[in-house]
């Protein structure tokens, strides 16, 4: 110790030191300093703040809610290793180079798509503005300022009365302040963002499978309404035949009246449904300019026949299903961003440490602003330990626990959902095929019969009636086999929809989440 010692200290009345005297304690004085004394009180309140905070903020249980996932679809299903790279255009494997065209049009200019590519947007912008706060924030600044004010009563000698001053004043500064995310609540608020960018980005992956798979279903329900009319306009030709050949026969005393009015109320019942075949192919043309974002002018001519099935593709396994489906990747990413915000909910309980800073120069007049003599600066740190806010931190943490709650019933559901809907496909995929080839049989048998009625009622060997039930027969079972081929279209398209129409393997995924490297390290000066 470098001061003086007790017995060297100079005497005052009666011997005793003179304590006043005593010199200000050096920098390695044993004493404890002002400055260690601020970092301790520090440290403690810091810790006695997180304490509090842990205490005060409950803990989440979220509930028990378990999927159960089969090792194999029940419903059976051609074996393989699920879709491949190629099968994320999967209508190209219909070979109809129109379609191809089609598709890729609407997938271009569907205004839907233009919508949820606009939310993925606006999702970026908030995940940067999430993580901005982790960043120092800096701004400049200039003032300037003339001011006035009266004295009065304050005595100066050689003035009376009310004394005036003015004066003039400028700055200019340059502020920082960073609020230390000692606890993680603001990198939780930044993990919540960017699981609902991803999120939105799996929106717009299932919305472009949704819009790519209706135009596919909208094309081949163009051409099954053209079928259809073509199918009612030769149905129309050959009642007009029959009709008349009746007509004649009557008239040569052959046949009586009433084969007569049937025949004709046959024909006026084919008219009637051409003309309603002839609207659902006007409203499928409509809808298909829409789907394409074109004006709904009804223009559009559909392919002369529908196409073969493509060959069967393979179903992969349950387990694999969560990673290929856009909508169950949407669902998990939005608990994921429900989960973080209990994590940030929680964490607001906690005290904030924000350190502050600013420089610059304060002068009064302004060409002084850039002389060092006229600096200024200052330099704090403060923690903020809520305390009482009328149970809004509380009613914040019990809304985003509910709100996780949702989101993971949610998750469940669509996982179920999923798993039904490719159950479905792969069981429509086959009972389909069945009625196909039983209606093929039908067809081919019911017009059989139509001919051989027409000749044994031409030979007087049957009645009208039979006639007419035999070509209603007919009509049936040739309208039937074209839905029923349009149906197994549909079919394999809902697989491919339920499959996940191969999007785990698709390019843009991976371009997506470099992306999301590049906007978490991000940084914005605005």
């Amino acid at each position: 110790m470098t001061g003086r010692k007790r017995d060297e200290w100079p005497a005052g009345p009666g011997g005793f030191p003179l304590l006043v005297s005593r010199p200000f304690p050096q920098e390695n004085s044993k004493g404890p300093s002002v400055k260690h004394i601020a970092i301790t009180a520090f440290i403690t309140v810091l810790i006695v703040s997180y304490l509090a905070g842990c205490a005060s903020a409950p803990e989440h249980h979220p509930p028990d809610i378990r999927v159960d996932v089969p090792a194999a679809w029940s419903t059976g299903g051609p074996e393989g290793a699920g879709l491949r790279l190629g099968d994320a255009e999967w209508w190209r494997g219909f070979n109809d180079e129109e379609l191809n065209g089609l598709v890729q049009e609407a997938l271009n200019n569907n205004y839907d798509l233009l919508g949820a590519a606009a939310r993925v947007e606006q999702a970026a912008a908030i995940a940067r503005i999430a993580g901005a706060d982790l960043a120092p924030q800096a701004s400049l600044g200039f003032q300037a300022s003339r001011r006035r004010q009266n004295l009065i009563g304050i005595p100066i000698p050689g003035r009376v009365g009310i004394i005036t001053t003015r004066s003039t004043s400028f700055g200019v500064s340059l502020d920082t302040s960073w609020e230390l995310d000692l606890w993680g609540r603001i990198r939780k608020g930044k993990s919540a963002a960017l699981a609902d960018l991803e999120a939105s980005w799996a929106d717009l992956a299932a919305l472009r499978l949704s819009i790519a798979s209706q135009t596919v279903k909208a094309w081949f329900s163009l051409i099954e309404a053209r079928l259809q009319v073509e199918l009612a306009e030769q149905t129309v030709e050959s009642y007009q035949a029959s009709a008349e050949q009746v007509r004649s026969r009557y008239e040569e005393g052959v046949r009586t009246s009433l084969d007569v009015r049937l025949s004709l109320a046959n024909l006026a019942g084919a008219q009637a449904l051409l003309e309603r075949r002839r609207e659902q192919l006007d409203r499928s043309k409509r809808q298909m300019d829409i789907l394409l974002g074109r004006y709904p002018a009804g223009v559009l001519e559909g392919d002369t026949d529908l196409p073969g099935i493509p060959e069967e593709i393979p179903s992969g396994l349950p387990s694999e299903l969560l990673v290929r489906r856009p909508d169950l990747l949407a669902a998990e990413r939005r608990f994921a961003a429900a989960e973080a915000r209990v994590s940030e909910a929680r964490r607001a309980f906690f005290p904030r440490l924000t350190l502050t800073a600013s420089g610059g120069t304060l002068t009064e007049e302004l060409e002084d602003l850039i002389d060092g003599d006229f600096g200024v600066w200052n330099i704090a740190a403060g923690i903020v330990q809520p305390i009482f806010q009328g149970g809004r931190l509380r009613a914040n943490l019990a809304q985003s626990h509910a709100a996780s709650d949702q989101a993971l019933a949610q998750y469940a559901t669509a996982i179920l959902n999923a798993f039904g809907e490719v159950e479905s496909a792969l069981f429509s995929e086959q009972t389909l095929a069945r009625q196909e080839s039983f209606l093929a049989e039908a067809t081919k048998q019911s017009d059989a019969a139509r001919q051989l009625a027409e000749r044994q009622y031409n030979a007087g060997l049957v009645d009208y009636i039979t006639v007419l039930e035999t070509q209603r027969r007919s009509l049936t079972s040739q309208s039937e086999y074209i839905t029923v081929r349009r149906e197994r279209l549909n079919a394999r398209i809902n697989l491919h929809l339920a499959l996940g129409g191969g999007f785990e393997l698709a390019e843009e995924w991976n371009q997506f989440l470099k992306s999301m490297s590049s906007t978490e390290t991000e940084a914005s000066v605005e």
